[in-house]
C-alpha cells in the first residue's frame, strides 16, 4: 500500500467541489420558497437603495438649472422616504435570510449525526475520534455561521451590487465601462485568493482534526503515558501537531494580508475614473453634472456591497472547506448490502477465516470454530494472538478476508446490521454511560422494560451501589454536583446489566470484567451466567477461571486455533493451556 493509499484508508474523506456543490443545490431546494422571498426582498431593497444616489443627481441639476428650494425639499424628502423603506427591506430580508440558515443549519447538524451512527466501526477505527470531534464541533459551526450569517449577507451585497452596476450603465454606459476598468484589481485580487484559499482552509481544517486526535488520544491514556514514561514523547507530538496548526493558519492569514489591503486600493480607482472622465464629459456637454455626481455616488456606493462580499468570501472559502470536510461522511463507501434474514439460535460456525488490518499481515489465518448453541466457550491465548478481531468479526464489525462466519445457521453477510445487533451483542471493557439517569441508561437497552427488570438485571451483575444511591433507578450520573459520578468498575456494571436486559441469541465477552477487582469479577461472572443460561456465550479471557467455567475452552496462538476442549482434557494434553494453567497458579 502506497503512502497515499494508506492515508486515504485511515483519514475521513473529504468532498469534492462537485459533491459540495450538488450537496448545497439541495439545501437550497429544501425551502426553496423561503429562498426565493428572500431574493425578493433584497431585490426591492437595493432598488430603494438606488433611488437615492439618483434623486441626488437631480437636486444637481434642478439647482443648476434654477429650480426653488421646494423642487429640493421634495427630492430631499423623497431621499428620506427611499432610506427608510431601504431600511425596513433590508432588515426583513436579513431576518428571512437568518431563519432560512437556521434551518439549513440544523439539517445539516442531523444528517451529520445520522451519517456518524451509519459508519461503519471499522471506519471510526481507523480514521480515529478526533477527526469526527473536529467535523461535528469546530465544522459544523463553521457551516452554521456561514449557512445563518455570511451567506444571507453575501447575497445581500450580491444582488445589491447588480442593481448598482445596471443603474451605473442607464445613466452612461462610458462612465459605467470605465468604473468596471477601474475594478479589475479587485478581480484580480479576488481571483489570486480564490485559487488558493480552498487548499489552505483544507489544510488547516485537517491540521485541527490531528491536534484534537492526538489531545484526544494523550488525555484517554494518560496512565498508560505515565507507566511507560511517554511523557515527553506525547509532548513533543502535541508540539508538533500545535506547530503545524500554526503553520496552516499562518497560511491562511498571508492570503488575506495581500487581499484586503489590495481591494482597498482597488476601491479608489474606479471612483478617480469616473470623477475625471466625467469632468471632460461636462465640458464637452456629453453628460450633465447631476449624472457625473450620481454615477460617482453608485460607484462609490458599489464600496459597501463589495466590502462585504470580501469580507465574507473569506468566512465563506473556509465554511465551504468545513461543508466539505462534513459532507466527506457522505462520500464513505457504503457497507455492502445485507439480507433480510434473521438468525435462528445461537449456533456459531467459522471456517477458514482470515483477517488483516489494512496494510498489514494476517491477525486471522484459517480459523475453523463451532459453537453450539447455548454453549459457553472461552477464548484464551497471548496478547496478539487474535481472540479480539474473532470476537469483534461474529459481532459484525469489519468483514473477515476470506472464509465464511455463520450465526443462527444465517451468513453474516446476508443479515442486516439492525437483525444482527439484536441477536449478537459485543461488551468489552470498554463502555460508555450517558447523561441521565440510571433508568435512561438501562432502557437503551430495552426500551419498555419495568423496573423490576431493570432491578433483577442490576442484582445479576452486582450493581447494589443502585439500591443505596438515594433515588434508584432515577439516581442522575454525570459529573455536577447533584449527580453521581460512577468509577470504572460501576460503569462496566451497568453495561452488563444492558447485556442482561437486551438478552441477545450470542453473547461475546470480550474482557467484559477486566476493571473490576477479582472477587467482585468473579461474582459478576457467576451472576452473568446464571442469567445468560441456555445463551451463547464467547468469553475471551485472560483470568483463568473464565476458562475454567466454561464448557469448552479454545487456544489461540499467532492467529491460529492450537488446542479446543474441556478444561480437563486440555490439562490431561499437557499443551499450552496446561502450560498457562500451571503459570497462573505459580
Amino acid at each position: 500500500m502506497s503512502a497515499t493509499d494508506d492515508h486515504a484508508a485511515r483519514h475521513l474523506p473529504v468532498a469534492g467541489q462537485r459533491r459540495v456543490r450538488a450537496a448545497a443545490r439541495l439545501l437550497i431546494a429544501r425551502d426553496g420558497r423561503a429562498f426565493a422571498g428572500m431574493l425578493a426582498l433584497n431585490a426591492l431593497a437595493a432598488l430603494a437603495g438606488l433611488a437615492s444616489p439618483w434623486l441626488v443627481g437631480r437636486i444637481v441639476d434642478e439647482t443648476t438649472s434654477g429650480a426653488g428650494v421646494g423642487t429640493v425639499d421634495r427630492l430631499a424628502a423623497a431621499i428620506l422616504v427611499c432610506a427608510l423603506a431601504q431600511l425596513l427591506l433590508t432588515r426583513w430580508a436579513r431576518l428571512v435570510g437568518h431563519r432560512f440558515g437556521e434551518r439549513l443549519s440544523a439539517h445539516v447538524r442531523e444528517q451529520f449525526v445520522g451519517r456518524v451512527l451509519g459508519l461503519p466501526p471499522s471506519v471510526v477505527e481507523r480514521a480515529g475520534t478526533g477527526d469526527l470531534a473536529a467535523r461535528g464541533t469546530g465544522d459544523i459551526g463553521a457551516v452554521a455561521t456561514t449557512l445563518r450569517d455570511a451567506g444571507p449577507d453575501m447575497l445581500v451585497a450580491a444582488v445589491y451590487s447588480v442593481f448598482i452596476l445596471a443603474a451605473v450603465f442607464l445613466l452612461s454606459p462610458l462612465l459605467g465601462a470605465c468604473a468596471l476598468v477601474g475594478m479589475l484589481g479587485i478581480w484580480f485580487a479576488v481571483r489570486w485568493y480564490l485559487r488558493r484559499a480552498t487548499a489552505a482552509y483544507l489544510a488547516e481544517g485537517e491540521a485541527h482534526s490531528a491536534l484534537a486526535e492526538i489531545m484526544a488520544a494523550t488525555a484517554a491514556g494518560a496512565r498508560t503515558v505515565e507507566a511507560f514514561g511517554l511523557r515527553q514523547r506525547r509532548i513533543d507530538a502535541c508540539r508538533e501537531a500545535v506547530e503545524r496548526c500554526r503553520v496552516t493558519r499562518e497560511r491562511t492569514l498571508r492570503l488575506r494580508s495581500v487581499l484586503f489591503p489590495s481591494v482597498d486600493v482597488s476601491y479608489v480607482v474606479p471612483v478617480v475614473a469616473v470623477l475625471v472622465v466625467g469632468s471632460f464629459l461636462v465640458e464637452a456637454d456629453a453628460a450633465t453634472l447631476g449624472v457625473v455626481v450620481s454615477t460617482a455616488l453608485y460607484v462609490r456606493l458599489l464600496g459597501q456591497p463589495l466590502d462585504t462580499i470580501l469580507q465574507r468570501v473569506e468566512q465563506v472559502q473556509s465554511g465551504a472547506a468545513s461543508f466539505a470536510r462534513v459532507e466527506g461522511l457522505g462520500a464513505v463507501p457504503a457497507a455492502p448490502a445485507a439480507g433480510d434474514r434473521a438468525p435462528v439460535g445461537g449456533a456459531v460456525g467459522i471456517r477458514e477465516v482470515r483477517y488483516a488490518y489494512e496494510g498489514r499481515s494476517d491477525v486471522l489465518r484459517g480459523v475453523t470454530l463451532d459453537v453450539r448453541a447455548g454453549e459457553r466457550l472461552a477464548l484464551v491465548g497471548p496478547s496478539g494472538a487474535g481472540k479480539t478481531t474473532l470476537g469483534r468479526l461474529l459481532a459484525g464489525i469489519g468483514r473477515a478476508g476470506s472464509g465464511t462466519i455463520t450465526v443462527g445457521g444465517v451468513p453474516l453477510d446476508e443479515v442486516a446490521p439492525e437483525l444482527l445487533r439484536g441477536h449478537v451483542m459485543l461488551v468489552t471493557q470498554e463502555h460508555h454511560v450517558f447523561r441521565g439517569s440510571v433508568r435512561d441508561n438501562l432502557l437503551l437497552a430495552r426500551p419498555g422494560a419495568a423496573d423490576a427488570e431493570m432491578h433483577a438485571a442490576l442484582g445479576a451483575v452486582g450493581a447494589d451501589w443502585v439500591a443505596g444511591a438515594g433515588s434508584g433507578l432515577d439516581t442522575e450520573l454525570g459529573e455536577g454536583a447533584d449527580q453521581l459520578r460512577l468509577d470504572g468498575a460501576q460503569a462496566q456494571q451497568l453495561a452488563l446489566a444492558r447485556v442482561v436486559l437486551a438478552d441477545p441469541h450470542l453473547v461475546v465477552l470480550d474482557e467484559a470484567t477486566a476493571l473490576l477487582d477479582p472477587r467482585t469479577a468473579r461474582h459478576t461472572e457467576r451472576g452473568l451466567a446464571a442469567v445468560l443460561a441456555g445463551r451463547t456465550v464467547l468469553a475471551i479471557a485472560h483470568r483463568l477461571h473464565t476458562a475454567h467455567d466454561a464448557d469448552r475452552i479454545a487456544v489461540m496462538e499467532g492467529g491460529r486455533l492450537t488446542e479446543v476442549g474441556t478444561h480437563a482434557e486440555l490439562l490431561a494434553s499437557g499443551g499450552s493451556y496446561a502450560w498457562l494453567w500451571r503459570s497462573w497458579h505459580g
